[in-house]
């Protein structure tokens, strides 16, 4: 393998660990400082933020990539700045769209979470949207170029950033913290709004021409990848928002807590996600179909080989982990750490499906797949929490979990019997077929 290509792997390997690493320390962090009722209520806020965010914000990012790597491959370099200033309106209207909505939650605060202490931070919190939607785009440049390296590191300045507001914010308690969270956002993209800038200006320049017949299909992407996106904001965000509305902001706050373990398997599989993103599009596109599905046979076997090795160790160690981490006053986070854990270790297993979809041109995968975890998972959360708090929506977060691997088991045994795509030259001129062949 090229020396070159090895140091940029190591690079975004390094730097998304450690972003991770940061991420976890500003949870430590938050729990130290807050009492676990606070907690709870830090983690409704962030929550909520992350729940519109990734719903009414358009998701482009993938569109770009697909897209990108297609008009990069024709040398098509006309098409490609058009395909970037038609989608940054989107994500500029999205992200207004999430702001608003936050606003609104804010209002209604005490209505909807029994609590009016949390009507000023979710106010503050509707900046966020705003602040983090430059920064996806920023990144998709640096992608394109296969330097997935220096995005890892800016996904680590992102996040010292935020555990550095975390830090001294926590200090003035939950307000003062939100407010130092948005500042950090605002700096750190405008890092990486700059690197990305630059990195898109070394390509040719071309005068912007027309996306043509591929306008619809660009379109018709972007809605299905927002779409997806939305139904993961279901799953992850609105769950302990759920759980608020159902039990007590301190069983929220034990359900923050015991949401870490499952943080950390997907930190392992973060960089190598993020690698199979760019790489296996750059493959699918130039017809190489066989090198995507042994990059994810490899990927499947190598994270069901660290599963079965860690999650034992987890499961037994939980307290002392919990105790050494988050001090004892959060020890009755244990047992949904337990059950988190074991979920954590059913979708680091089929981590590959994040980029899958994108890779093979169907965004449409995301909402079937995630809809039936929220569906199965909405329900057992409401259901479950009201009775057993964190570990009754732990328990639903685990069987959910079972549901989308057996759905994405079984879509991609589908897939994998279809004819390859066409390479370069084979292409057809009109709108690909983004549905599975029946």
């Amino acid at each position: 393998m090229d020396g070159t290509v090895l140091r940029r792997r190591a690079g975004v390997a390094a730097g998304t660990y450690a972003s991770i690493v940061l991420g976890f320390l500003g949870t430590i962090v938050a729990a130290r400082v807050f009492s676990t009722e606070v907690l709870g209520l830090y983690t409704l806020v962030i929550s909520s933020a992350g729940f519109f965010q990734t719903l009414l914000d358009l998701t482009i990012e993938e569109a770009l990539i697909k897209f990108g790597f297609r008009y990069i491959t024709r040398e098509d370099w006309g098409r490609l700045r058009r395909l970037f200033r038609r989608t940054f309106v989107f994500k500029a209207l999205g992200a207004l769209l999430a702001g608003g909505a936050l606003a609104g939650l804010g209002a209604g605060a005490a209505t909807v979470f029994h609590h009016g202490d949390l009507r000023t931070p979710l106010m503050i919190s509707a900046i966020l949207p705003l602040a983090q939607s430059p920064e996806g785009m920023a990144a998709v440049p640096l992608m394109l170029r296969g330097r997935y390296d220096i995005r890892g590191g800016f996904l680590m300045l992102s996040m010292a950033l935020r555990l550095t507001a975390i830090a001294v914010g926590s200090q003035f308690g939950l307000t003062w913290t939100i407010v130092a969270i948005v500042l950090a956002q605002v700096a750190s993209s405008a890092a990486i709004g700059v690197a990305g800038l630059v990195a898109f200006r070394r390509y040719p320049t071309a005068a912007v021409r027309p996306l043509d017949e591929d306008a619809r299909e660009v379109l018709r992407f972007i809605a299905q990848s927002s779409v997806a996106t939305g139904v993961v904001s279901l799953r992850g965000t609105l769950t302990p928002m759920v759980l608020g509305v159902v039990s007590s902001a301190s069983q929220v706050g034990f359900f923050r807590v015991a949401q870490s373990p499952q943080a950390g398997f997907n930190a392992v599989s973060a960089p190598i996600r993020m690698i199979l993103l760019s790489e296996q599009t750059r493959d699918w596109e130039r017809g190489k179909s066989e090198n995507v599905f042994a990059g994810v046979r490899r990927y499947t076997l190598l994270a069901l080989a660290g599963s079965v090795v860690l999650l034992p160790l987890l499961l037994v160690f939980m307290p002392q982990i919990v105790r050494l981490l988050f001090e004892s006053k959060n020890l009755g986070a244990v047992n949904a750490a337990r059950i988190i854990v074991a979920a954590g270790a059913v979708q680091f297993v089929v981590g590959w499906s994040k980029s899958f979809a994108v890779t093979v041109g169907r965004p449409k995968l995301r909402i079937w797949t995630h809809g039936i975890e929220t569906v199965v998972l909405l329900p057992l959360a409401v259901a479950l929490g009201w009775v057993w708090g964190a570990s009754g929506a732990a328990a639903a977060v685990l069987v959910a979990s079972v549901a989308f691997a057996i759905a994405w088991g079984v879509l991609y045994a589908r897939i994998r019997r279809e004819p390859p795509p066409p390479a370069p030259g084979q292409r057809p001129l009109g709108p690909e077929i983004v549905t599975l062949q029946t």
